[in-house]
């Protein structure tokens, strides 16, 4: 495509030698297309939205997906390099979040698909079963100048498939800290030097996982909830000299969390902290270092919080880090942005049609979600860049009054700026013109813009 703004172009530039000449000239359709279609995002509806209709060569642009050569791990490290190296200050802590969600697909010819706890619909006392695939994403958490808060930006996304898909191709099967514990090590590669910090819930609190992190030549910290019933006992005492047998791996056993809640020694500091929702909280933390043990697996040294609420509303919980020398509000802190990765999918949803693609082919599946959610990093690279340290303008209404711009603003920018070089580059020499009242120019475009 030709006439792009020179804003996005040079965002764009950066993925460009991943793609061979041909097919790079077919992705930035489909990307411009995925960005503008409001609806599903089919290859079809996105030719249509691009004037394509007519296309006889439309195999093309399927072909990108499901049959092309070209690496989309190499486009996750360099829509890596780009987030960091644009939100991230150079002195900062690389703050990663890492959680699994559910894409709900159905179809026979879907060889990954799965049937798994729905997240969202399920709760305590009722359990809700999901068709689809499972996906890993990963997203760098950021302060958006524009946004004046923090954004998840997904950057690398993996499928994690049920251990009878597996089974049926007789594979071993890899847990989501099995996954999980790659995806560090790969991040640990692509960002040396760094302080990277991966925040995630419970599900990744796993001591082969938690080991494997804080074990690397250049340590990763993971920020993640804790059980309150967690086995915790003093370093191992130093090894007295002629002492047979193996050595110690843990000292005396401390009294677990739950304990510590009602005991009346334990030790309470009373902070504010920026809670859920941006709102500001006050809770009550205790902390102290410890080896988290059980038989069989590494020991893991970690820093746990127990957090109570003085008002009683909320649940008492505990947090755990890797690095021992965290502050606890510290800790507390980075964990609260883990939020914002169910934030992101549920805009992506909303706004960039997951769950709405229709491919079956493995390859075409592979790439497919994970393009998705990385237009959501790509969309607000887009807008910083066409910004210029400008504020972004806040769609406003009588009845909806937004204090700050939400993701739908920022995607809205980028479609104002797409939908002229779409009918510049796909309209006729002399095309036929109709006259409309400005209004209404106005009112379809932005209608347009803001098109979920």
């Amino acid at each position: 495509m030709r006439d792009l703004p020179p804003a996005i172009v040079l965002v764009l530039r950066l993925f460009e030698p991943v793609f061979s000449e041909r097919v790079w000239d077919w992705a930035k359709v489909l990307m411009v297309g995925a960005i503008l279609a409001p609806g599903q995002r089919t290859v079809a509806a996105i030719l249509r939205v691009m004037g394509q209709s007519e296309e006889r060569q439309y195999q093309n642009y399927h072909r990108v997906l499901n049959r092309a050569h070209w690496s989309s791990r190499a486009v996750s490290h360099r829509l890596l390099w780009a987030l960091v190296r644009v939100f991230v200050g150079a002195d900062a802590p690389v703050v990663v979040g890492l959680d699994d969600t559910i894409e709900r697909r159905w179809g026979a010819k879907i060889a990954a698909r799965g049937i798994y706890r729905d997240p969202v619909r399920s709760s305590k006392g009722h359990f809700v079963k999901a068709s689809g695939l499972r996906w890993l994403s990963v997203q760098v958490l950021a302060r958006i100048p524009w946004a004046e808060r923090v954004w998840g930006l997904p950057f690398l996304t993996v499928l994690a498939p049920s251990e009878r898909y597996a089974t049926e191709r007789q594979r071993r099967h890899k847990t989501l800290a099995d996954w999980a514990r790659q995806i560090v090590k790969q991040l640990r590669r692509w960002l040396p030097g760094r302080a990277l910090v991966v925040v995630a819930d419970s599900t990744y609190a796993v001591l082969e996982l938690l080991a494997a992190c804080a074990g690397l030549a250049e340590p990763v910290t993971v920020v993640t909830r804790l059980r309150l019933d967690a086995a915790l006992y003093d370093p191992a005492p130093a090894r007295q000299p002629g002492t047979r047998g193996a050595p110690r791996k843990k000292g005396d056993r401390h009294p677990s969390l739950a304990q510590r809640l009602v005991d009346p020694v334990t030790r309470w500091e009373a902070v504010t902290v920026r809670w859920y929702g941006g709102e500001t909280r006050l809770v009550e933390l205790a902390s102290d270092t410890a080896v988290w043990y059980h038989p069989g697996v590494p020991v893991v040294p970690l820093r746990w919080v127990l957090i109570r609420d003085p008002a009683g509303q909320l649940e008492p919980q505990a947090l755990l880090s890797t690095d021992l020398a965290v502050p606890p509000r510290q800790i507390v802190a980075w964990f609260v942005l883990r939020w914002q990765l169910e934030v992101t999918f549920e805009e992506a949803r909303a706004h960039l049609g997951i769950e709405t693609q229709r491919q079956w082919s493995d390859l075409a599946i592979l790439r497919t979600t994970p393009a998705l959610l990385g237009l959501f990093s790509l969309v607000t690279l887009f807008a910083h860049q066409l910004l210029q340290g400008q504020a972004l303008p806040v769609r406003q209404a009588a009845w909806y009054s937004k204090p700050l711009p939400p993701f739908v603003d920022a995607l809205a920018l980028v479609r104002q700026q797409l939908w002229p070089v779409t009918f510049s580059y796909l309209s006729p020499p002399q095309p036929e013109m109709v006259q409309i009242p400005r209004a209404l120019l106005d009112r379809l475009t932005d209608t347009l813009a803001f098109a979920a």
